[in-house]
């Protein structure tokens, strides 16, 4: 199942639950209208003419219009913070980007190596450090500010293969438009139960003691409890239709999480343990049916109707059909002599960086590979793994604090050679001053010899602390971004891809609300820019035209199959047409963007071999259609 699939069927599921929504609050609007006819409407006596009552309904259904579209509005503004809003609504903390401590240093490692296997900037990290239960959820607007929130049962429980599943799990939500349609959840969810709550306020405050003055107790009682009941049916349904959706999409999230790390292990031995364990993936905290939908497992004992997940053991099924009940006493037995085995050897607990293997080194030869650029020859999470490691130690804790972070992006956008030059001196100088310029320096010797594969993975390992420095000196950072790479005069495919990686990725993390959203085109309506992108990577990645000529055609073929398309090189400045095509390339259709992505494949592979700058260049188109990297 391809994310691409996945994504066209949760934008269907995302249109029926509108529907279902609308339909719920048009019923409630009805209700509250018969009930508002009843106590205050015009009711003809006999002999009487018969009065309108249409202004009063107007009235009626405007102000519970009204009252659920503001309430849903407030909640959902509240969370206008992102993914790191919803985490700290739950209790839980961020994991220090220094941390020493095993379990959340083997946390991070993980996290990283799916975010730098998919593509995407590295999220904030959480922890619900006092849920025993195996649960995590994934909540913001866009991957530019994504939070992963796990807890404390995840770090106790699961072995590092089975904690990449459930990263994993939860990066298919980040990567499919899903954390944006779980916090309009909220708002929506919110809105109606605040009927409910005004119905409470409307008895105490109206139908008690300040209408029995003048009579009108009776009828403004009977409003609120209308209130009241109709909000709570309303919330009922709403629950409903919040489960039944988020049902289909954790299906899709387990399906897509094998297809990212190419194993069911991890994510089903997972799902075994939530099982087999007594705390199982319940939450303690109070408000966890706000974020029910958002978990990767369920979060207390509801029923089948409100399961927003489907049974474990058909999860389970769904992963290794072979499966059986029974099976489930057999690995608690085995877990359980486990645990009273002797305690592993300090050296094979110790996380350290990511591996292939959990516990163990990735081979040599992999990693070579892998850092070598031949990315087809290995899965996307070794691949992930080895350019994890291939970088220096120093560079890894300069990435940590957002100023030392700033020093390595500036120092990866300078020209190779390890040594700024001139003009390039006066642009970090003049930005930034001299400390900053000297710390670019002291930087330099590294950030050239790090392999050219693990630039982009850089940057992206250091955007948590970049998104921390100030909006000012992010506006500085990117616009002296733009200086460094056009000091020389030209600007090469390696400096384009890193300052387009980060201006849109800080871009979106100071305003994640307005990310874009799925578009609706299809390829045929951009031909020409799919006819642009396809000759740049065709021309990047080829050492003469005929060459060129030969891969765009491949792409070209595919994108547009049977049709004669005249080819066109690249012009001379290319920069600002990418631009503009890539951004209306973003608003294709999801299986649109699967085709461009398949064709693109195609002239990356004509020749039989993939650069370096066609895996950044890949990297950064599929950045800028917000989808993942082909694994």
């Amino acid at each position: 199942m391809d994310f691409f699939a996945q994504q066209a069927r949760v934008r269907s599921s995302s249109r029926r639950l509108v529907v279902l929504f609308a339909m719920a609050v048009v019923a409630i609007v009805a209700a509250i209208d018969a009930v508002v006819w009843i106590s205050l409407g015009h009711h003809a006596a006999d002999g009487e003419p018969v009065r309108s009552n249409l202004s009063l309904m107007v009235t009626s259904s405007a102000v519970v219009l009204g009252g659920i579209g503001l309430s849903s509005l407030f909640r959902i503004m509240s969370l206008s913070g992102g993914g790191k809003t919803v985490a700290e609504s739950v209790g839980a903390v961020p994991v220090p980007t220094d941390t020493r401590e095993p379990q959340l240093r083997q946390l991070r490692n993980v996290i990283e190596e799916v975010a730098i296997a998919a593509g995407v900037p590295v999220p904030d990290i959480y922890l619900m450090a006092e849920e025993p239960g195996i649960n995590a959820f994934a909540a913001g607007y866009s991957a530019s500010d994504a939070a992963v929130c796990v807890t404390q049962g995840c770090l106790d429980n699961l072995s590092r293969d089975e904690l990449q599943g459930v990263i994993a799990h939860e990066f298919s939500h980040v990567l499919n438009g899903d954390m944006r349609l779980n916090i309009r959840l909220m708002g929506l969810l919110f809105g109606i139960l605040v009927l409910a709550i005004v119905g409470r306020r409307v008895i105490w405050f109206g139908g008690g003691r300040s209408s029995r003055r003048d009579g009108g107790g009776g009828q403004v009682w009977m409003i609120g409890l209308a209130l009241i009941v109709v909000g709570y049916i309303g919330y009922f349904f709403a629950r409903l239709i919040q489960a039944a959706v988020a049902r289909s999409r954790e299906s899709l999230a387990d399906a897509s999480a094998v297809q990212f790390t190419r194993q069911t292990d991890g994510i089903a031995g997972a799902l075994k343990k939530i099982a087999i364990l007594s705390e199982g993936s319940q939450l303690q905290v109070a408000n966890k049916q706000e974020v029910a939908h958002m978990l990767f497992g369920e979060a207390g004992q509801f029923s089948a109707l409100f399961a927003t997940h489907p049974p474990l053991l058909q999860r389970i099924r769904a992963l290794e059909p072979g499966f059986r009940e029974e099976d489930l006493a057999r690995l608690a037995a085995s877990m359980q002599r486990a645990a009273q085995a002797p305690p592993a050897t300090e050296a094979a607990a110790q996380p350290g960086k990511p591996s292939g293997v959990p516990g163990l080194p990735l081979p040599p030869v992999l990693a070579a590979t892998a850092v070598a650029g031949a990315s087809a020859a290995l899965p996307g999470f070794q691949r992930a793994a080895a350019v994890h490691q291939a970088m220096p130690d120093s560079l890894m804790a300069a990435i940590q604090q957002p100023e030392s972070a700033l020093a390595v992006v500036l120092a990866l956008a300078t020209s190779a050679g390890g040594q700024l030059q001139p003009s390039q001196r006066r642009i970090v100088a003049d930005a930034f001053g001299d400390d900053v310029l000297q710390a670019v320096q002291a930087m330099l010797g590294e950030v050239a010899a790090t392999p050219p594969i693990a630039r982009l993975p850089l940057a992206a390992l250091a955007f948590p602390a970049l998104k921390q420095l100030p909006e000012g000196r992010q506006q500085t950072l990117l616009e002296t971004l733009d200086a460094l790479v056009r000091a020389d005069g030209k600007i090469d495919l390696n400096e384009y891809c890193l300052a387009r990686l980060l201006r849109m990725q800080l871009q979106e993390a100071r305003q994640p609300r307005r990310a874009p959203v799925d578009g609706l085109k299809k390829l045929v309506a951009c031909r020409g820019s799919v006819n642009l992108v396809c000759a740049i990577v065709a021309a990047g990645g080829c050492s003469d035209e005929a060459s060129a000529r030969r891969a765009w055609l491949l792409a070209m073929q595919h994108a547009f199959p049977g049709e004669a398309i005249e080819w066109s090189p690249p012009p001379a400045a290319w920069q600002a047409p990418l631009e503009r095509a890539l951004d209306e390339l973003d608003g294709l259709m999801p299986m649109a963007k699967e085709l461009l992505i398949q064709s693109l494949l195609g002239a990356i592979h004509a020749d039989g071999q993939v650069s370096v700058e066609e895996s950044e260049l890949l990297r950064v188109i599929c950045a800028s259609l917000h989808c993942p990297v082909p694994v």
